[in-house]
């Protein structure tokens, strides 16, 4: 199913056009819903320090959680004290629960374990993010909230746009007949758009996700991704977006046989069990949720994220200056 929606929204057109009366429909009960929460007919509140959306258009990955650990490092080196709201998608629990470096990503989802490991921030999620934001309030300086430019109960004092650069928004088209969660137009309404590769147009901000060491699955081996040159891996990826990820160890020379799995889907041991004595190579989203797995054979490739400096230092400043005046 996912590949085929791919292919339909990132190819031609026309090849929706049999599902616009659904996407129009859609599209009229996103508009009712941003105009019941601008005109106060449904709640919204905010939590009394200065919120940062983080979020994206499009469903699937785009480098949300890569920015949000840069913003979340970048700004605590400026002295800043950072929380993160996060929903926990893939998570039993409801929140708001505060998440650490250990905890079980069944219970919290895979994404907020990675963000707390990677950030060093105070993370929460919470399906409502405006109680999880409440909850980090009074220890922080700053709530950046991932994944949340659609959630209008959170008031936001600043949003930045994040987009694939290579897919940008696909055909133009809502869900289901395109990838879109809401119209393009909605882009003209951030405070900052950031572009995960391709070519940004002016006054875009440009990032690259960039490869960095193979982690074993135990933390104790790290080896560059270029020690997989010429080889041939297993290449596990539960991620939005999975070829990106494959593209990477190509670009390293590394030989893939690609498993890509549904976003923050489940996994077991036998799950990586493929009846060879090749290399396990995982996304580090895919890699919190296999923790207690017998190591042998599995790792992880970290990956960072690189910004434009001075693009990114307008940005850290614009959001440091909220902080200053809360």
């Amino acid at each position: 199913m996912r590949i085929w929606l791919e292919r339909m929204w990132y190819g031609q057109a026309g090849g929706s056009a049999w599902l616009l009366p659904v996407s129009w429909l859609f599209l009229a009960l996103v508009q009712l819903r941003r105009q019941a929460y601008r005109r106060g007919w449904l709640a919204s509140g905010h939590p009394g320090r200065p919120v940062v959306v983080i979020g994206n258009l499009t469903v699937g990955g785009s480098g949300k959680t890569p920015l949000t650990v840069w913003l979340a490092c970048a700004l605590a080196a400026r002295g800043l004290r950072v929380g993160i709201a996060s929903r926990g998608y893939g998570g039993r629990v409801i929140g708001p629960a505060p998440v650490s470096a250990d905890s079980d990503p069944v219970e919290v989802g895979d994404e907020p374990v990675l963000l707390a490991r990677r950030s060093g921030a105070r993370v929460v999620v919470g399906r409502d993010r405006l109680a999880a934001a409440r909850l980090l309030a009074p220890d922080v300086d700053v709530i950046l909230a991932d994944d949340g430019l659609q959630h209008y109960p959170l008031q936001r004092d600043l949003e930045i746009l994040v987009i694939d650069g290579e897919r940008r928004f696909g055909n133009g088209r809502l869900l289901p007949a395109g990838p879109l969660r809401e119209p393009v137009s909605r882009a003209s309404r951030v405070d900052a758009i950031v572009v995960n590769g391709g070519a940004p147009a002016a006054g875009e901000i440009a990032m690259q996700v960039e490869a960095g060491e193979v982690v074993a699955l135990d933390g104790g081996r790290r080896l560059p991704l270029a020690a997989y040159a010429g080889r041939q891996v297993h290449a596990v990826a539960g991620i939005g977006h999975p070829a990106r990820f494959y593209a990477t160890l190509r670009a390293a020379g590394v030989v893939p046989i690609e498993h890509a799995l549904a976003d923050h889907a489940a996994l077991t041991a036998a799950d990586l069990a493929f009846g060879d004595t090749l290399p396990v190579l995982m996304t580090e989203k895919d890699a919190v949720k296999c923790r207690h797995f017998p190591p042998a054979r599995l790792a992880f490739l970290e990956v960072s994220a690189r910004l434009a400096p001075v693009e990114a230092e307008r940005l850290l400043d614009r959001i440091a200056a909220l902080a200053i005046r809360s």
